[in-house]
Order: C-alpha cells, then sequence, then structure tokens
C-alpha cells in the first residue's frame, strides 16, 4: 500500500441473511471454518493490523468468534453495509480499511493483497471491477480516510448504497486477479454453485 495509513479490516457480517434463510456469516466453508472466520483470517493474512467484525445492534456474536473486536450498527438502525463501514471508520478514522463481506466462499489472500497494494495516494475508495456488470464491487474494498465523510453525507441523506457511493465519487476500478474470486452466496442455489470448482 503506497499510503502510510495503518491497514485495518472490517468483515461485514451483519446482514439478515434473508435469501439465504440461515445465517450466511456461520455458513460452513468446505475448509472447514465458518465464512466470517475465514473472511477475518484471510484478512489478517492479507497484512491488516488488526480486524473487526461488523454485527447489527442486536445480533448474537457468531460462535467460535468470542473476544474479537466487535463493531455495531447503531440501535434500531437497518441502514445495511454502509452503517457497519461508518461504524468502523468511526473507531479509527486515520486508518484505511480492507472492507469485505462475509459471504465470499471463492475469496482468497492474493485478491486481498493484491488491493491493498494497488492503493494511491489520495483516493477515497478503491474497489474491484464486477465481472458481471463491469460496476464496483463495494463489498471487497478499500476506504480510505478521507472516504469517512462523503459517507456519513451519504447517510445523513438516508443514500445508502455504496455502489453508487463509489461511482459517484469515481472510484478507480482494478481488473480481478482470480476468477470467480467475487461471486457471493446470497441464496442456497448461490452457495452450492460457489462451492462447485
Amino acid at each position: 500500500m503506497s499510503t502510510a495509513f495503518p491497514l485495518r479490516g472490517l468483515v461485514l457480517a451483519g446482514g439478515r441473511s434473508s435469501r439465504m434463510g440461515r445465517d450466511k456469516a456461520a455458513l460452513i466453508h468446505p475448509d472447514g471454518r465458518s465464512l466470517v472466520r475465514r473472511t477475518y483470517d484471510l484478512l489478517v493474512a492479507a497484512g491488516c493490523v488488526s480486524v473487526a467484525i461488523s454485527l447489527r445492534h442486536d445480533q448474537e456474536i457468531p460462535a467460535g468468534l468470542e473476544g474479537l473486536e466487535m463493531v455495531r450498527d447503531p440501535a434500531g438502525a437497518s441502514m445495511g453495509p454502509i452503517a457497519g463501514i461508518v461504524a468502523a471508520m468511526r473507531l479509527e478514522p486515520t486508518a484505511a480499511w480492507l472492507v469485505v463481506a462475509c459471504d465470499l466462499p471463492r475469496l482468497d489472500g492474493e485478491t486481498l493483497v493484491h488491493l491493498s497494494a494497488s492503493s494511491q495516494a489520495g483516493e477515497k475508495f478503491l474497489a474491484y471491477r464486477s465481472q458481471s456488470d463491469g460496476l464496483p464491487e463495494p463489498l471487497c474494498a478499500l476506504y480510505q480516510p478521507a472516504a469517512l465523510p462523503v459517507l456519513e453525507l451519504a447517510l445523513a441523506e438516508d443514500f445508502r448504497c455504496p455502489r453508487k457511493i463509489l461511482i459517484r465519487h469515481g472510484c478507480r476500478l482494478l481488473d480481478p486477479v482470480t476468477p470467480r474470486a467475487l461471486e457471493n452466496a446470497n441464496t442456497p442455489e448461490d452457495w452450492e454453485s460457489a462451492r462447485l470448482p
């Protein structure tokens, strides 16, 4: 990473998993770890000095993660991933945050290392280009300290779509380094497909 900011990691695990029908964070990856634990470990291995897990304000801590740093959405809030990102960035506003959703079963370390290493001074955001539509992938992205005021303003205006925020602010996009690494698992069908070679 070309900036002087410390690199912190954030695992987004506060979704309600309504399409999956069960908590996605607790799904067991073929390697034996829960998706949330695997994502946490990938961020540590990618060089993050510390990693936090984003949860809803009333969500139970997933099994096996007791003792790790948790970041809670504001009570009563239902603002999607943007709330978790802002809550984390407020904890350490001088850090760059490598933000990753927990529902990426094919995510690999090379993808995260390449993302953080590609950062340039003066950028607010850095993300991968979606292989399906060419738009930013905001839930595997790097958020620099300068992004926090942008995100706070979006929240204040009830603008909750992180992808559109990145588009509006000229987020530079990287081409994925590993095919299918950013495929997410939102439904049981996605989960089955993600586990196929």
